[in-house]
């Protein structure tokens, strides 16, 4: 090898062990490797920031702003409430739920079409007495599955579009990815809504009733007997069977910061304890009013004293990049910056130990928040994370339904076409949804993950400097040569398997990245066409279903659904073996060598 092979495969194994780590967010790690490449010099510096200008990370970017108008006109909202029905089995239900998030999925980001559909998920299992467990990764695998199916699906399509353009001097088309992703995608729909939904391990203990399936969505939380209250100097076991019949089960007592657990059923209660408390929201907030307690000091009270249009229970999930991810609500400010109290949270299989302020809110959370009606929305954004349940928080506007699908709808027939290309057609839809206020110029940019951006605009100078260095070679060398003597489908196999394996640890934008120029190269090698290899990657990038780290739907379902790490690959496993299994079948009938 090369010293500049040496240098960048080892920048790429210090961003892929970094990356894996995860002690560092991916577009630092990235950017950093980037700088490094440059200050090595085995990125030309004229070259450095070519990615950020990429059409692959214009066309992320504007597909991410596209989406948030979608939802926020109420367009996909209406299709949900259309088709959704409490009273379906489980099976129908998934079937169609997962049906409208893979058709959604396909037009619009994934982890956008699991965001608006998951609370309608959750609501519509606990009006059927179900754990959303049960329906809740199905419906994550089904957007993640939807993706394939266009160009504008998922960023490994963009990605690998990008890298044909680059490589082999054409790009996919919208619907280039339709024949093989459609065929994965049903194949994997029809497995989760017949089989794989019953895969899913429920826990110890959880039965399939209403009062069971709340449980998932319990918080630990913490109110205090305030001055005046009727509850001082009565036993603390009074107010315990108070709360069990308002369905709140309380698991201690603080007083004057020390915990007080067991015995203290007995114990006086007196203005100033603070009740550790478990609950659902409804409940909690029932229960908080019924026995007139407070929050956890008076500071937080006349915060929300000055709310105008008075309070709303916020349910939200703590996403990657949420501005409370690694903070307490104490250091960021939530009740002076926006006049809103956390009241509880929710940790499915990990202990909180800190007081709720000063707990330290991880990815996955779900926190129960209490803010001023009139700036719920506001809170939401600012925090950066998911709204879990629909509590009164306004996201669409119904008027705008039409003019947003048709805009949409005319840039999609105008890019599929080609009579404009697909980055101008979206960059259309952004301005026209600016000026029918669709979406809010103010807001605009709030709805670009720029994390992703930073991320793709870094590695895709790295690529190109392995690719210009013969690195990409040299692993598609490897590569066929494990395949040596045997027929060009199995080497499409062997990349699919190793391409599959790296997304399910790995960013699957990165490994698209990776894979693209090398399953290029390999087609090279054995002197066929490039097209079935691309597709092979685009599958196998997509299709991380082993962990929830893997691809960011799975993340978000973590909290919510009450998953541990182990119960993903239960089901993703044989899925990502039927997705092989279908895939190169599929590639080699519509992308023949």
């Amino acid at each position: 090898m090369t010293a500049d092979q040496i240098i960048l495969f080892a920048l790429f194994g210090g961003v892929f062990v970094l990356l894996l780590w995860g002690r560092f967010r991916y577009d630092i790690v990235a950017f950093s490797a980037l700088l490094l490449g440059v200050i090595l010099g085995v990125v030309p510096k004229e070259e450095a920031f070519s990615g950020f200008g990429h059409p692959a990370t214009i066309v992320v970017a504007l597909v991410l702003v596209v989406s948030a108008g979608l939802v926020r006109s109420g367009a996909v909202l209406m299709i949900t409430r259309t088709l959704i029905d409490s009273g379906r089995r489980v099976g129908a239900h998934i079937a169609i739920m997962g049906g409208v998030g893979a058709v959604l999925s396909a037009f619009m980001n994934n982890v956008a079409a699991l965001a608006l559909l998951m609370p309608v998920d959750i609501a519509t299992a606990r009006k059927a007495g179900r754990l959303p467990a049960q329906t809740l990764m199905p419906l994550s695998f089904a957007t993640i599955l939807g993706g394939m199916i266009t160009l504008i699906g998922t960023p490994p399509n963009i990605i690998i579009a990008g890298i044909r353009q680059d490589q082999l001097g054409e790009s996919f088309t919208m619907f280039d990815f339709a024949p093989v992703g459609a065929t994965v995608a049903l194949a994997g729909l029809l497995f989760v809504a017949l089989l794989g939904w019953r895969l899913i391990p429920l826990g110890e203990g959880m039965a399939q009733g209403g009062a069971e399936a709340d449980e998932i969505t319990r918080y630990l939380a913490e109110l205090t007997v305030p001055e005046k209250s009727d509850r001082i100097g009565a036993p603390l076991r009074d107010l315990i069977d108070a709360a069990d019949e308002a369905g709140v089960q309380v698991v201690g007592l603080i007083r004057d910061g020390r915990r007080m657990f067991g015995s203290a059923r007995d114990v006086p209660l007196k203005a100033g304890d603070t009740l550790v408390l478990e609950a659902r929201p409804e409940d909690l907030d029932e229960f908080r009013a019924g026995e007139n307690l407070t929050f956890a000091d008076d500071r937080r009270m006349t915060v929300l004293d000055a709310a105008e249009q008075g309070l709303t229970l916020l349910e939200v999930v703590v996403r990657e990049n949420s501005r409370i991810r690694g903070k307490t609500a104490q250091s960021i400010g939530l009740a002076w910056r926006q006049r809103t109290v956390l009241m509880g949270i929710s940790r499915r299989g990990r202990h909180i130990t800190e007081r709720l302020r000063r707990e330290t809110i991880r990815e996955g959370d779900l926190l129960l928040l209490l803010a001023p009606s009139e700036q719920a929305e506001d809170v939401v954004r600012w925090l950066d994370a998911l709204p879990l349940a629909d509590r009164g928080l306004a996201v669409t506007e119904k008027g705008k339904i039409w003019p947003a699908s048709g805009v949409f709808l005319l840039a999609v027939i105008a890019a599929s076409l080609g009579l404009v290309d697909l980055t101008v057609a979206l960059g259309v839809v952004v301005v026209a949804y600016v000026l029918l206020r669709i979406l809010p110029l103010r807001e605009l940019y709030d709805h670009i993950e720029w994390p992703v951006v930073v991320l793709l605009g870094s590695m895709i100078p790295l690529g190109a400097a392995l690719e210009a260095a013969g690195g990409t070679r040299l692993i598609a060398d490897g590569l066929t040569g494990l395949t040596k003597g045997q027929p060009a489908w199995v080497a499409l196999l062997v990349l699919m398997v190793v391409t599959m394996t790296l997304s399910d640890v790995l960013n699957n934008t990165a490994t698209a990245i990776v894979a693209a120029p090398v399953g290029i190269e390999m087609a090279r090698t054995l002197e066929v066409s490039p097209d079935p290899f691309l597709m092979a990657v685009a599958v196998a990038a997509s299709c991380a279903f082993l962990t929830p780290i893997g691809h960011k739907n799975n993340t978000l379902i973590l909290g919510p659904g009450g998953y541990r790490f182990s119960d993903y690959w239960r089901m993703g496993l044989p899925l990502e073996i039927l997705v092989v299994a279908v895939g190169v079948p599929a590639i080699l009938v519509f992308w023949p060598l």
